[in-house]
């Protein structure tokens, strides 16, 4: 059999070029963008093959419910919030989340932030019109700038670049964080500091005087606690502006296989799933575990193309199915879907991500979702997984370590009224820190139950 040589991979990985590519930006100077691209594509790994192999074998355990995967972040990551303390607080709240998830369903938890790279977003438009002016939409921060500017708007491909800088100085910082003693597994009273009190936090006090108690118990035994120093952390994003995707692919010298460096787990949006669609063939062409985003109008014979196109080789742990049907919708719609793939024998990795389909407008105007939804498409998703005989393998969701109110309920009880305090996000709504651990504690009875 002829072997594939490096030139041939790098021929097919460019194939996405004669295809159709949706949600890309409309570059004004394709001069500058091969600039970028050539000086991306010169630049070093943000992450390094043998990572995303780690993740996949991790992915391929969540597949057949020997652990549960746990991804979380913003909806779109900013540049003016890539600071330290903005980063360790969603670290934070993704640590403690996976500490109550373990003690409660008593499994490994795979830890991933929608971290050092999220910084572009899908639109439903390409324009955007207020009081007569029409603009390009805002796709992220990787694409032009919010502020409502000619200016600012034009999509600049100089910050592809600019994301790159900082999705490495984040990696960086969360790299300290989760190797340098932060993350000890007897430091999680210490991660609650400088939070008020109030039921979810009381609660999560209780969990971690358990977690001491029983440290101190295996202390008294003699075990070596070293190990829990430091956590597997990985990254991941939606792989959406290909430009920036295919400069930073490389070639591993150890496999001789592709690899998009840019994060360890790439994810294909319901909008881009296309396939025969430029994202669908350019991801089909790397090695790293990647995700398909599953809407409710997805067919099952939708989920086995892309399971042929995306694994053909049926490698574990390789394709993750994000299903966002909505709370109304997923006991409904995701039955034939699992069912489906289920009868075709190959590996997936089940994930809900139980946030997008649970969109609203409040009376006040506001985007937002209600806990309360969120947390009925995931018993939904359980509920499916329960009945058809498979597994639930994760947990996706849009959060934030800090004290913001852009989701309705919860144990603070945000009100329409409320999510004026302190409205922050510039796209999608984001579970505060509070309700974040109120939705641990309600998964971790669900992996009980499981």
């Amino acid at each position: 059999m002829a072997t594939t040589t490096g030139a041939e991979i790098t021929q097919g990985l460019d194939a996405f070029r004669s295809l159709v590519a949706q949600q890309q930006p409309t570059w004004p100077d394709a001069a500058a963008l091969a600039d970028v691209s050539a000086r991306l594509a010169a630049s070093a790994p943000l992450v390094v093959p043998s990572e995303a192999d780690t993740l996949r074998s991790r992915l391929a355990a969540a597949g057949r419910g020997e652990a549960f995967l746990l991804q979380g972040g913003d909806c779109a990551e900013t540049f003016a919030d890539a600071n330290a303390l903005r980063i360790r607080n969603k670290v934070r709240t993704i640590l403690q989340m996976a500490v109550i998830l373990t003690h409660g369903a008593s499994m490994p938890i795979v830890k991933m932030g929608r971290l050092a790279g999220q910084y572009a977003k899908p639109r439903s438009s390409n324009d955007e019109t207020r009081e007569g002016v029409t603009l390009p939409a805002y796709r992220g921060d990787m694409v032009n700038g919010h502020a409502f500017t000619p200016e600012d708007r034009v999509p600049d491909p100089e910050r592809l670049m600019q994301a790159y800088r900082i999705s490495s100085a984040t990696l960086n910082v969360v790299r300290a964080f989760t190797g340098g003693g932060f993350a000890d597994l007897r430091q999680v009273h210490e991660w609650n500091r400088g939070f008020m009190r109030n039921p979810a936090y009381a609660r999560y006090e209780s969990t971690a005087a358990e977690i001491d108690r029983a440290i101190r118990f295996m202390k008294a035994c003699g075990v070596d606690f070293d190990a829990l120093r430091t956590v597997e952390f990985f990254v991941s994003h939606e792989a959406l502006i290909l430009d920036y995707e295919r400069s930073l692919t490389r070639i591993d010298s150890r496999s001789g296989n592709a690899y998009d460096t840019s994060g360890h787990f790439l994810w294909i949006g319901e909008r881009t799933r296309q396939l025969d669609g430029a994202h669908v063939d350019f991801l089909s062409r790397v090695a790293n575990p990647i995700g398909v985003k599953l809407g409710p109008t997805t067919a099952p014979d939708d989920a086995l193309r892309l399971i042929d196109k995306l694994n053909p080789d049926a490698i574990p742990g390789r394709l993750t199915f994000i299903t966002r049907m909505g709370a109304g919708r997923i006991r409904d719609a995701l039955p034939a879907l699992v069912e489906a793939v289920r009868e075709s024998g190959a590996p997936v990795t089940w994930v809900t991500d139980p946030m997008h389909g649970n969109t609203i407008t409040s009376d006040s105007g506001y985007k937002t979702r209600r806990l309360e939804d969120v947390l009925d498409e995931v018993r939904g998703f359980f509920e499916v997984h329960r009945a058809l005989g498979t597994v639930p393998g994760g947990l996706h969701v849009e959060l934030t370590g800090d004290d913001v109110t852009e989701v309705l309920g919860g144990s603070e009880e945000i009100d329409d009224a409320g999510l004026a305090l302190r409205y922050e996000t510039l796209v999608d709504p984001r579970l505060n820190h509070q309700q974040s651990l109120e939705m641990a504690f309600q998964v971790a009875e669900m992996l009980q139950a499981r």
